[in-house]
């Protein structure tokens, strides 16, 4: 994780949010739902890392707008999805804050993913270099 930006949520917690240096990539059933070297890395302490992908690299083709949202102080309010690939579904799959308050704030446009249902690969970038290529030999 790079550029840590440490904003303190009024009364509550201390959100960090940086940028994750690598690949993220997020899928479901053997499809992929989404892949960036785009992401946010939310930290907040007593809870599990979380990465945050911008909508430009999610395939919302899959996913669907569930009736469900979710109010957390000093965050704002969190919309859910739900995802249909490969002949699976799941509900509570995605979730985002569409206009977050000023602490999450670089978190609009950027969905997260559940654990429980979706697989979740980070790969670091090594030396800085980013490369799908092989290597010369």
């Amino acid at each position: 994780m790079k550029e840590l930006i440490m904003q303190t949520a009024p009364q509550t917690e201390q959100l960090k949010i940086g940028t994750f240096d690598g690949t993220v990539t997020v899928t479901f059933s053997d499809a992929v739902i989404a892949s960036t070297t785009r992401a946010r890395m939310v930290c907040v302490e007593g809870e599990p890392d979380v990465f945050y992908i911008p909508f430009e690299d999610i395939y919302f083709e899959m996913l669907r707008a569930m009736d469900k949202t979710i109010h957390r102080p000093d965050w704002g309010v969190a919309y859910f999805w739900s995802v249909s690939a490969v002949g699976e579904a799941a509900d509570d799959f995605m979730w985002a804050y569409l206009t977050p308050e000023p602490a999450a704030a670089a978190l609009a446009n950027h969905g997260a993913f559940n654990p429980e249902s979706a697989v979740i690969s980070a790969v670091p970038t090594e030396h800085g270099i980013h490369s799908t290529a092989l290597p010369d030999v």
